[in-house]
């Protein structure tokens, strides 16, 4: 490979790389022509002969001066030695290979700087190999062949040691196998050992198991036996209790009849005496209604203020107006029930319902009932209770003594009914009607009537 950059210092006279003849007139010399090399070809060279030429190469590149450098190895002057030894190993072998002044270069380098470091009389054989390639010494070849065979040396020892540190390694890992060999051995000794200690033990074990079994076989019989004798022996109570039961079970069924027919018997006597007092009741009850009504007539005929109009009612030029008022307490009731010939007529389930709702209908109307029969023998008031018809099923309540209770027809209302028996009554009887309908208690207050509401009237029946 040639130069012609025009940039290469010409070597000193004197140069082993320069040759004797005349330079051009641009400062370049006929010996900076390529020149084949005399010595054997980088590329046959051994690989570590190569690497040390291209470190001495790389080092000298670096410290040369700018002009000095080859330009195709410019861009590697600012490597690093060891980068440039690494990334431009090849440039740098090709340009010594084919530039006589480079290689004249870089032996004048070492020479100045590093006297006697790369020569071709170097104690390390590559050295010298390297240094007597890079000068062309016709001894080179025998160099190279002989840092060949060092390097051959070097890779057998290499080679040597380390077959040596392997069987340093196996007969280490021998003597550990050795070892643990031994170790096994002994511990298979006292398993074996163990394990026919542990045979005699299981073998006497094994008899005296053998022997209990038997034992056990001949109790196992025995119990047998007894079992079969003691399940026959239970099987003949089990009869016996059998019989019995069943003899208890037709003694409790006879007992249990006779019990339903005494039962029987005790009901029928109860319905027949309840029947036959229920009966005297009915014909007591309707003796005193008619006493009652017979001695109502009396009363009516021989009460005062009854019959004709009063001289009071004749007075020409003024009207009576009729109208009733409200009792809106127990006191004012009172005052009210202690007037003569005051007939007090209750509006029933407006009354119950609003006392007791939650028992039955049947049983509203007899306790209302009750509580009237109570306050009329208190107060010697004729009562009238008035209950809606419609849904009654039974026979109606009988009328208790002083009470009178009326139901109304189908498709009548029992507020009708209520304001019938205000307007039957003849003009200046007291009436006093106890109900909480305001409807009612409007109509029946135009016709002279007084109004109590249910709740005033509960109060004063509590107290009776």
């Amino acid at each position: 490979m040639s130069d012609t950059s025009g940039d290469r210092r010409p070597p000193a006279a004197g140069d082993p790389a320069r040759p004797d003849g005349p330079c051009v007139t641009d400062g370049s010399c006929a010996a900076d022509d390529p020149a084949p090399s005399t010595g054997p070809s980088y590329v046959s060279l051994p690989e570590p002969v190569r690497s040390r030429l291209a470190e001495a190469a790389s080092v000298a590149v670096g410290a040369m001066p700018g002009d000095d450098v080859p330009v195709p190895l410019r861009r590697l002057a600012r490597f690093t030695p060891a980068k440039r030894s690494r990334l431009g190993r090849a440039a740098l072998l090709a340009e010594m290979e084919g530039s006589v002044a480079f290689r004249a270069s870089v032996v004048a380098w070492w020479e100045e700087h590093r006297p006697g470091e790369f020569t071709p009389s170097a104690a390390d054989p590559l050295v010298a190999a390297a240094a007597a390639v890079l000068v062309a010494d016709p001894r080179a070849a025998d160099a190279v062949a002989l840092a060949a065979r060092r390097g051959e040396a070097v890779e057998l020892r290499a080679e040597r040691d380390e077959a040596l540190a392997r069987v340093d390694k196996l007969t280490s890992e021998l003597e550990r196998l050795r070892a643990e060999l031994a170790d096994a051995r002994d511990a298979a000794r006292f398993a074996g050992q163990e394990r026919d200690a542990e045979y005699q033990q299981l073998r006497r074990r094994v008899s005296d198991q053998g022997a209990r079994l038997r034992a056990a076989d001949d109790g196992r019989a025995e119990a047998e036996q007894r079992l079969e004798e003691l399940r026959l022996s239970a099987e003949a109570d089990r009869r016996a209790v059998a019989a019995e039961r069943d003899r208890e079970r037709t003694r409790a069924e006879a007992e249990r009849r006779r019990a339903a027919d005494a039962v029987a018997e005790v009901a029928a006597a109860r319905q027949a005496a309840r029947e036959a007092r229920q009966s005297d009741e009915v014909r007591l009850g309707l003796l005193l209604d008619t006493v009652g009504g017979a001695l109502a007539g009396l009363r009516r005929e021989l009460a005062l203020g009854g019959g004709g109009p009063r001289p009071g009612d004749l007075v020409a030029g003024a009207r009576s107006v009729r109208g009733g008022g409200a009792a809106d307490s127990v006191m004012a009731l009172d005052a009210l029930l202690s007037v003569p010939s005051l007939h007090l007529v209750v509006d029933g389930y407006n009354v119950t319902k609003t006392g007791y709702p939650e028992l039955p209908l049947a049983d509203q109307r007899t306790r209302l009932a009750g509580q009237l029969a109570a306050l009329a023998a208190r107060t010697s008031v004729e009562i009238t209770v008035v209950f809606d018809g419609a849904g009654v099923v039974a026979a109606p309540t009988r009328g208790s003594r002083g009470v009178r209770v009326l139901f109304s027809d189908p498709g009548v209302l029992a507020d009708d009914v209520i304001r019938a028996l205000v307007a039957a009554e003849p003009q200046g009887r007291p009436v006093v009607v106890a109900t909480s309908d305001k409807a009612v208690v409007t109509s029946v207050c135009a016709q002279g009537a007084h109004s109590v509401p249910s709740r005033v009237l509960l109060q004063r029946l509590a107290r009776s």
